[in-house]
């Protein structure tokens, strides 16, 4: 069985609307309540020294289901849960500094423009969303209207409602057997992610068409428009609507060119080679970092490993030492020290970005094809 997720845009009427706004909001109460119960458990096992009381997602979850208030039965238990679920992997992530995520969780604001909830016990009817009721409750609900749905045939796992700026929209994981292994084609590839471009063995692919520069000079005016309003007013909400209306379009482009290449990739070749880039810490240098963060390093990786586990293909990832960049793909030649290539060429020898000229053997390559070619021979 194979675990695929669905994201569907939901049309939910009057009634349901309510309903789901208030699940959003009873998941940001819940979350918040448990944050607050688990950094004062975090607190007293530094203070005492004591791993007994050192919190963890069970602990918090019975507490928090025994003082419960009357209203909260109203809701879906499944809320509580998944948000003390939610909460204690964001703690797992705290303490593992290589996650991109990586940080101390914190409150959830009821101003921040994407809310959700998460549950696990919703079914599909009739190509339409029904969510799970609260026990006892007898107000009516409504199957939701749903468009980009694909009829899978499987059972459905987690469904995870997300509103923004007015929108609803559901990420369904299903658990089917319609994701088949892609024919083998006895092909092998490497990338090499740059800023603003990716390099593989048939061309180049461009993440940062001339489109999306449009897209971020428009973020970049709403920007400024909205640091000159009043906060709270409505000339803020609109001018705020319109700026993440930008950041939405941003998101959708960039998403809709790392799913058509990723797609290409596991239908042409069997071995893909990628660097595994340390992109956390590789952002946090002021040399490029804005490009790099456009550039969806650590998304094109995640695209690229959950379509290889589908479609039964092999990903080798390049050691973050493998020196693709430095090594000379015709001699085997390594640079070091001073002679060293990097995001401005080399200062010594003058040579340029996009140049590497082995001082061994005297190659010329092209910096990009020639970092390629290096991971393309660990595949082989």
């Amino acid at each position: 069985m194979t675990y695929v997720a669905v994201k569907v845009r939901l049309y939910p009427n009057s009634h349901m609307k309510k309903v789901l706004d208030n699940l959003c909001d009873y998941r940001r109460y819940c979350w918040n309540q448990a944050l607050n119960l688990w950094n004062e458990m975090y607190e007293e096992s530094l203070i005492t020294k004591d791993k007994k009381v050192k919190p963890s997602e069970y602990k918090v979850r019975d507490e928090l289901t025994e003082n419960k208030q009357d209203w909260q039965y109203q809701y879906s238990s499944r809320v509580l849960l998944f948000a003390v679920k939610d909460l204690s992997d964001a703690w797992k992530h705290f303490f593992r500094k290589d996650q991109t995520d990586w940080g101390k969780p914190k409150f959830k604001s009821k101003k921040f423009y994407k809310q959700g909830f998460k549950t696990e016990r919703a079914k599909i009817v009739k190509n339409k969303l029904r969510l799970d009721k609260p026990r006892g409750y007898s107000n009516p609900w409504y199957n939701i209207r749903m468009r980009g749905y694909r009829n899978l045939h499987g059972d459905l796992k987690l469904t995870s409602i997300t509103r923004k700026f007015g929108k609803y929209y559901a990420s369904l994981v299903i658990d089917t057997q319609d994701i088949k292994s892609k024919s083998k084609t006895n092909a092998v590839t490497a990338v090499d992610v740059n800023v603003g471009h990716f390099n593989y063995t048939d061309g180049v692919v461009n993440v940062l068409p001339k489109k999306l520069d449009n897209y971020y000079n428009h973020l970049k005016h709403y920007q400024k428009m909205l640091a000159r309003k009043v906060v709270g007013s409505r000339n803020y909400k609109a001018t705020k609507t319109k700026l993440y209306k930008y950041y939405d379009k941003v998101n959708n482009l960039q998403d809709d060119i790392l799913h058509k290449f990723t797609t290409k990739l596991v239908n042409e070749y069997d071995k893909i080679v990628i660097e595994n880039l340390d992109v956390k810490h590789m952002q946090m240098s002021h040399v490029a970092s804005k490009g790099m963060q456009r550039s969806q390093f650590g998304k094109f990786r995640e695209y690229l490993e959950y379509k290889c586990n589908w479609y039964g293909k092999k990903l080798i990832l390049a050691d973050r030492r493998y020196p693709s960049t430095q090594r000379c793909s015709e001699c085997g030649f390594i640079k070091t020290g001073d002679d060293r290539i990097t995001l401005m060429g080399n200062l010594k020898h003058h040579t340029k970005h996009n140049e590497y000229i082995c001082y061994n053997c005297g190659a010329v390559l092209d910096r990009d094809v020639n970092a390629v070619n290096n991971l393309l021979a660990l595949a082989k």
